[in-house]
């Protein structure tokens, strides 16, 4: 039986973990640590302008609201911000989770996102579906085909769909609660690529124009979200969170299972196998045409340009493209069926 040959790393001697086909090069766990920092350095720049000193009038630190599930992406986002922008004392990192209600699913990855936070020294704050006036996950699901057939919008959506509403609906409420001036969420590369697949497949221009990062043009009554990890692809994201040991939940969610994304991510990866570098052109891509979507219209980045297709949900008041926003639709029609 032949041994299995490894590569070594293309910054050193050491063993690699990790083989970048887009870029040609091969990583040890300590350059991959390095790459991935860099990146996303560079991507918080980018996204992010801080003074020297982001104090607040008062003197206070200025917060960033660090979105984590207890999974690989959010753990390694927390763990890269705490590296970056820890020593700073005029900036405050709160993690904030969603507890959607999903037995065996959420509880032992909230654990893991609890155990994470709390090795970096840093609070935790929490909000459930039912705290938002929506129901559990688990009691949706078994909801769905009844819903299905009474509100012709929910005729073929799946579990994903609601969940997906709701959870911003979560996270916007958190960093109302902590007083987040941005949030940070854990979408990686292949998240990014996948969302801009779909939004093609559908025609939705302005749907990618309005994606993360927001801080180009803040919306009022809308925290701006960062991406840190916007160029960094899954599997490397994977292979650093196991080589430094962060605690991650490795289970799938039980309601995923034929999801539209779930398709456009077996695409993304049959793609990128065939012609490296594909995530990163479909990114580059999306963020031209939204370049230029926008200059032709006479229309710079601006806070008015999507201020002016953003409204306030009549019902709840919260920042969405139609008069009633799609959480209140749900909630509406689940209510409906409760009654």
């Amino acid at each position: 039986m032949s041994a299995i040959t490894v590569a070594s790393c293309s910054r050193c001697q050491s063993p690699a973990v990790i083989h970048q086909r887009y870029s040609g090069v091969h990583l040890c766990h300590r350059h991959l640590e390095d790459s991935i920092r860099k990146r996303t350095s560079k991507a918080m720049r980018e996204q992010l302008t801080l003074p020297k000193n982001a104090r607040k009038e008062d003197g206070s630190p200025r917060i960033i609201l660090v979105c984590i599930s207890g999974g690989k992406d959010s753990a390694v986002l927390l763990d890269m911000m705490v590296k970056i922008l820890g020593p700073r004392r005029d900036i405050e990192l709160v993690a904030g989770t969603v507890d959607e209600g999903i037995d065996g699913y959420r509880a032992p990855s909230m654990v893991k996102a609890l155990e994470l936070a709390s090795s970096h020294g840093i609070r935790v704050e929490t909000i459930s579906y039912p705290e938002l006036d929506f129901s559990r996950m688990d009691e949706v699901v078994d909801m769905m085909d009844d819903l299905a057939s009474a509100n012709k919008e929910a005729n073929g959506l799946k579990a994903c769909s609601y969940c997906g509403v709701f959870r911003r609906q979560g996270l916007n409420e958190l960093a109302k609660r902590v007083g987040a001036e941005w949030m940070a969420l854990g979408h990686n590369l292949d998240d990014t690529a996948q969302t801009i697949l779909m939004n093609l497949q559908k025609g939705e221009i302005d749907r990618t124009i309005r994606l993360a990062p927001h801080t180009w043009a803040p919306i009022d009554g809308l925290v701006p979200r960062i991406v840190p990890l916007r160029w960094v692809p899954e599997q490397e994201i994977h292979a650093y969170a196991q080589g430094a040991e962060l605690p991650i939940f490795h289970g799938d969610c039980p309601h995923a299972p034929g999801a539209l994304r779930q398709r456009s991510r077996d695409m993304i990866a049959r793609l990128e196998q065939d012609v490296p570098g594909t995530r990163h052109g479909l990114v580059h891509s999306m963020d031209a045409i939204r370049e230029l979507q926008i200059e032709a219209k006479g229309e710079p980045l601006t806070t008015e340009w999507a201020s002016d297709r953003m409204h306030h949900c009549e019902l709840c008041g919260e920042a969405t493209s139609n008069p009633i926003c799609q959480a209140c639709k749900m909630r509406g029609w689940i209510t409906d069926l409760n009654d």
